[in-house]
């Protein structure tokens, strides 16, 4: 039998050492495409953005360097607060009726044997719907003249009449929230009853043997249950609910007089329509400073949790 000389290695190896590199340099070039794009489309703006923010930029001409004048700006503009109170009643909203009404309805539909396949279509046919025809259609209903207000006029509720959502500045936050969530909890209905149809069906055989009812079943095993998808849709929705802009900017464009301005829509109007691309750069930036914020806030809470996702 003839051994191999010393410090040499079986050919089959090297071509197994090789094959690996190849199949590695591969699946990189395969990468580079994607990569490529997030560079041109999603990192190298969000580089300028921040630069820009330190700029009077007006989005034509050459910007000019101002340091933090913007930030400091944006401390004392009685529009910024406006709009970022708006935007805190906007994720308090969402946090609370949206996230219940889809709790709700995923457990009830989990009680349901027949005909849930209707339900679920029916719940989530709205979501699907395009925000400008969903938003378009709101706009008649909620219109005081030939809208709900204006039939129920007609029939004899003339107070119906004099109710313009839309229009009014006490009402019309509210009334594109409702909208909204018209559109968006039936989303979130089915990604809890799809989480909780993965909840193990033995652990509700044991507490209705120990004399558990509905209440304590939902609250000690359905919700631990479900805690991942829960937690990690309650983040998205505090992210979501800071980026709103497409109802908002349809129905109202902000108005009347500022009472639904939200973060979105006032650094669309700063940057396009005043021309301030520097300023509304530093509203970008606060806005993906408060992202990054609760995203941290989610996985420093995952991980002292010992939550697995």
């Amino acid at each position: 039998m003839t051994l191999p000389a010393l410090g040499t290695r079986p050919a089959p190896r090297r071509r197994t050492a090789r094959a690996s590199r190849g199949r590695r340099l591969a699946g990189l070039l395969f990468l580079l495409p994607l990569f490529t794009v997030n560079i041109l489309v999603i990192a190298g703006p969000a580089v300028m953005s921040v630069f820009y923010s330190f700029t009077d930029w007006d989005g034509l001409n050459a910007p000019g360097f101002v340091g933090l004048d913007n930030y400091v700006r944006l401390a004392g503009d009685d529009s910024f607060r406006t709009a970022l109170r708006n935007n805190l009643l906007w994720t308090v909203f969402f946090l609370t009726v949206p996230m219940g009404m889809g709790l709700l309805g995923a457990y009830l539909l989990t009680r349901i044997r027949r005909g849930q396949l209707l339900f679920r279509l029916l719940f989530f046919v709205p979501y699907v719907v395009a925000t400008v025809v969903s938003a378009s259609i709101w706009r008649q209903l909620l219109n005081p003249s030939v809208g709900i207000g204006g039939v129920l006029g007609d029939f004899g509720v003339p107070w119906a009449a004099d109710i313009n959502a839309l229009g009014d500045g006490d009402l019309a936050l509210g009334a594109i929230a409702l909208i909204n969530n018209w559109q968006w909890w039936g989303f979130l209905m089915l990604l809890f009853l799809a989480a909780m149809r993965s909840v193990d069906p033995s652990l509700y055989e044991a507490a209705r043997l120990d004399g558990a009812g509905r209440w304590r079943e939902f609250w000690h095993i359905t919700l631990p249950g479900i805690r991942p998808t829960f937690v990690f849709l309650f983040l998205m929705t505090i992210i979501w609910s800071f980026l709103v802009f497409d109802y908002v900017y349809i129905l109202t464009q902000g108005g009347p007089g500022g009472a639904t301005e939200v973060l979105s829509t006032l650094l669309y109007r700063s940057a396009f329509t005043e021309q301030q691309a520097g300023y509304g750069s530093a509203i970008g930036v606060v806005l993906a400073l408060i992202s990054a914020t609760a995203v941290t806030g989610y996985l420093v809470l995952r991980r002292r949790a010992g939550w697995d996702v």
